[in-house]
């Protein structure tokens, strides 16, 4: 008997109760916590270091190899409040990826969708749906749900970059599938632009007038380049009058979020500045590129550097403090919680 049997001191309740549990049913009046005047996240505010990640990324380069029978040396980032599922919070995963000197990380696809921020370095690329993405420090790229991907490493040095997927969400909704795709294509260098920028990259407000069939759920765009953002992030702090500045990654042709699932945004606080204290129902990812400060999350501070990794619960107040010019990538569930009618944020 896997249901939870009840039980009462009164003998013919307590039978009662039997009979429930075992035809698999369980009365509403002996639950508690089901419905709570706000959200109790099992989610813990939590900060992942980065000279820890870069240390044991590299003792996996020398003791793990990339084939076919892991396809991926990925340390994924285990929420301690969540009993040991390798999640950063109940509805996203978020991962350190590293990539050795001319290693190839075969191509497979599968449906929970996933994207890559570079911490640090160039050099590597990834072929998503046969179209060869350069990888380099500050870039965004996306791999969309059910598109072949792979990863190619031609160069001198070893490459590690955060991933995070909404693989929490879609096993929940128990639709995950996945499938080994075709070997690695020969070693070779990226094209200079990717197909997607050259049909989707022109510029701000402008987009293609003539689109060859449906544009797919996910942004057309696949690559999101430093240059392009750093000079975004700097003309809105120049007019910023709070010393803080956020932008958010959008379809450059419909303007919603570059995944059906998850939102991903960027904020530059200048020295000595802070953010106002928010809250949002989901989760939220938190990830240093430039910078040193603190970010608060409910009652804890953590210390940040670059390539540090943090997570906020739902719900939870969060601020950023920069002791030197920060830049914090972050990715949440947000496109879901509104999808569903379930976003609510407050200050």
């Amino acid at each position: 008997m896997s249901t939870t049997k009840f039980s009462a001191d009164e003998p013919a309740l307590d039978r009662f109760y039997a009979d429930l549990a075992e035809a698999d049913l369980q009365p509403l009046w002996t639950q508690h916590g089901l419905l709570t005047p706000e959200p109790v996240p099992r989610t813990l505010p939590y900060r992942w270091r980065a000279a820890e990640l870069k240390a044991l990324g590299e003792r996996a380069g020398a003791l793990v190899p990339v084939d076919r029978g892991g396809d991926r040396r990925v340390l994924a980032c285990a929420n301690p409040g969540l009993g040991g599922a390798p999640y950063v919070s109940s509805t996203l995963w978020a991962a350190v990826q590293y990539l050795g000197p001319h290693e190839v990380a075969p191509a497979h696809r599968h449906t929970p969708a996933a994207l890559r921020f570079v911490l640090e370095g160039e050099g590597v690329w990834t072929l998503v749906d046969g179209d060869p993405i350069a990888m380099s420090a500050g870039d965004l790229v996306l791999t969309p749900s059910w598109t072949f991907h792979e990863h190619h490493n031609p160069g001198d040095a070893s490459m590690m970059w955060l991933d995070v997927l909404d693989l929490p969400v879609v096993h929940a909704l128990e639709a995950v599938f996945f499938e080994i795709g075709p070997s690695a294509t020969a070693d070779r260098r990226t094209d200079a632009v990717s197909e997607s920028e050259r049909r989707f990259g022109s510029g701000p407000g402008l987009r293609p007038t003539l689109l060859d069939g449906p544009l797919p759920d996910h942004s057309p765009l696949l690559a999101y380049r430093w240059a392009d953002t750093d000079r975004g992030l700097r003309s809105a702090l120049e007019v910023s009058k709070t010393g803080a500045a956020e932008l958010r990654y959008t379809d450059p042709v419909r303007g919603r979020d570059v995944l059906p699932t998850m939102r991903c945004e960027i904020t530059r606080v200048a020295e000595g500045a802070a953010t106002d204290s928010s809250r949002q129902t989901g989760s939220r990812v938190l990830t240093v590129l430039h910078g040193r400060g603190r970010i608060e999350i409910g009652d804890r501070l953590f210390d940040v550097e670059p390539g540090d990794i943090a997570v906020v619960p739902s719900w939870s107040p969060w601020r950023i403090h920069a002791d030197r010019e920060l830049d914090v990538f972050t990715t949440s569930d947000a496109p879901v919680l509104e999808a569903l009618g379930l976003f609510r944020r407050s200050s």
